[in-house]
């Protein structure tokens, strides 16, 4: 038995409140070395005269990747409290793990078990309950619609008639929007996350000059709040991005320091290293990355903390927005994150918090921060698999499962998924502009786990490099939109809001295929109701076995009996187990 693969912690997403009423516990160890692996548990304070008193319970494969299998077990302990431990068989060996490492023998002894103390109710990870649902479509409002040319900023281009430069504007704005949300309540959108709203310098709104204000060039706040009437009277939630890490430029506190130096009262809002300021080559302060026009906010400030957190209360209180979106989330202290949340969650309890992070964010989403991340190791794994065609079909089970283990259920039911967006190429370019690789991305976005968001034009097949091509205009003229791949995508939603197994509380497993087959076929599940998605990456015709009858919610062909299913070149099938 490979014992130095075998590691459990009795925390975070290894040991979780699933429920008020449930735990998951996870086990790791090394890919193919354990055969089968038992939980055991008990409640900590009930003994009997042979020693403590435990029972045992099967763990499921949940899943593998390039070195490590899974085991996952539920349990609901009476008193809400736990002592657990592994029984673990390779065919060879059997030996039981526990905190204190491994023995021969169940040693009927909590000491030497890992404990789970209690289950608290407040410690269960609660994020919003609409968001498992909802359908994500993020706006750069610059570029999606522009509704009143009266409020042009100077030197507006005509819409869509050059290509979308760092610095050039074509008038996107608020009535932009309204005028075109039938056109998403028709794409089956249920939520919008505009990128940055507020007053700034640039077309892409980051440089944030004031917090409380919007641009003008998107409209004034009436028009904003009518927008968010609208979108409500749909049923259409609204994410705005806040940008608290670094100011802009032209934010007022920044040029009272570049005025004053160090005489400047702002001067402790900002993190300065030496006075007087240097802007280039390097700053003399700390900005994002090392953009001098950016310059990080000190959120360890009392002043700052209350001015940011102010900004927060204010756009919930009121305009009722749904949800906040935190750019360069990671660089924020963990302590202001909290009063964020208390803040937010104070004036409207369901609001949606979402961090910016690229990398683990565990230590953000233990319910007192965050109710999500944006999903870049779901974006990567899926460009990869599917777009790009650098990895198969076992490496991209592979990727996903490592994220998925990452974090406890709860916390991946409301992931936020994305395949593009305005810091990334257009993923109908990344496809090669191959509408059939560009189909099965969305197939798997809109049936995987999570709260998946759709980048405006993806559905329409716009294309466009690295920033700034990303940001091209939106088109509304029919005759230059693939409606063939909007119609797609469109009926794709339309399936994931049908059946609760296809969204974001139920439960997501691969089935394992043959591994020469570019093929993924996976299983969506909650209660009584499970879906089988098949999906053939491959220009050759592939064919998969399944057992037991189902009904074909794609083709409508009714019935199918299980046995060998063929798979069509760059072809999927979706059915519903009877």
């Amino acid at each position: 038995m490979e014992k130095t693969a075998i590691y459990h912690r009795p925390k975070n997403n290894y040991a979780y409140a699933r429920t008020t009423e449930k735990i998951h516990i996870r086990l790791r160890s090394a890919t193919n070395d354990l055969i089968q692996v038992h939980l055991i548990y008990g409640d900590p304070y009930i003994w009997d005269e042979n020693g403590w008193k435990n029972d045992k319970t099967p763990m499921q494969l949940e899943g593998s990747d390039d070195l490590f299998d899974y085991w996952i077990a539920e349990v609901e302990p009476e008193f809400k409290r736990l002592r657990y431990g592994f029984q673990l068989e390779n065919g060879d060996e059997s030996l039981v793990y526990g905190e204190k490492g491994f023995a021969e023998t169940d040693p009927r002894d909590t000491d030497f078990y890992f404990a789970f103390p209690f289950l608290n109710e407040i410690d269960v990870f609660k994020a919003p309950e609409w968001v498992n649902g909802t359908v994500w479509y993020q706006i750069f409002p610059e570029r999606f619609a522009n509704g009143d040319p009266s409020i042009n900023p100077p030197g507006t281009l005509d819409w869509g008639t050059k290509p979308p430069e760092k610095d050039n504007f074509f008038g996107g704005d608020f009535q932009g929007v309204i005028d075109h949300l039938d056109y998403l309540t028709d794409l089956g959108i249920g939520g919008i996350y505009f990128t940055p709203i507020f007053k700034a310098h640039s077309n892409h709104k980051y440089d944030t000059i004031d917090y409380m204000e919007i641009d003008p060039q998107f409209g004034d706040k009436e028009t904003f709040r009518n927008l968010v009437t609208e979108c409500h009277k749909r049923g259409i939630k609204v994410m705005l991005d806040a940008v608290f890490n670094h100011s802009g430029y032209f934010f007022e506190p920044f040029q009272d320091v570049l005025k004053y130096q160090e005489e400047s009262r702002y001067k402790e809002w900002f993190r300065i290293r030496e006075f007087p300021i240097v802007e280039e080559p390097t700053p003399s302060y700390d900005a994002f990355a090392f953009v001098s026009s950016m310059p990080k906010l000190n959120t360890e400030n009392p002043e700052v903390r209350k001015y940011l957190l102010n900004v927060g209360r204010y756009w919930v209180e009121e305009f009722d927005i749904d949800g906040w979106r935190l750019d360069v989330a990671n660089e924020v202290d963990h302590a202001f994150w909290r009063d964020f949340r208390r803040t937010v969650k104070k004036v409207k309890a369901d609001v949606y918090i979402l961090g910016e992070i690229w990398h683990d964010a565990m230590p953000w989403l233990q319910g007192d921060q965050f109710d999500a991340v944006m999903n870049y190791p779901f974006t990567n794994a899926a460009l990869n698999f599917f777009a790009k065609r650098e990895i198969g079909a076992e490496e991209f089970r592979a990727q996903i499962t490592k994220w998925m283990v990452s974090y406890p259920k709860n916390v991946n039911d409301v992931a936020f998924n994305l395949l593009g967006s305005h810091d990334t190429p257009r993923i109908l370019t990344i496809c090669d502009n191959d509408d059939r690789r560009l189909r099965l991305l969305f197939l798997f976005q809109l049936t995987f786990t999570g709260s998946p968001c759709i980048y405006y034009g993806d559905e329409i097949g716009l294309t466009g490099g690295q920033d700034p091509g990303c940001r091209k205009c939106m088109e509304w003229d029919e005759k230059k939109q693939d409606m063939t791949l909007r119609s797609f995508v469109s009926r794709l939603v339309e399936l994931r809001r049908s059946y609760n197994a296809l969204q974001g509380d139920s439960y997501f497993k691969f089935i394992e295929v043959d591994s020469h087959l570019d093929v993924v076929m996976y299983e969506r599940s909650i209660e009584d109701e499970k879906i089988v998605v098949v999906i053939n990456i491959s220009e050759k015709e592939s064919e998969v076995v399944l057992e037991g009858q189902f009904v074909d919610l794609w083709n409508g062909k009714g019935t199918v009996n299980g046995g060998p299913i063929k798979v069509e070149p760059y072809g999927f099938k979706i059915f519903q187990v009877k």
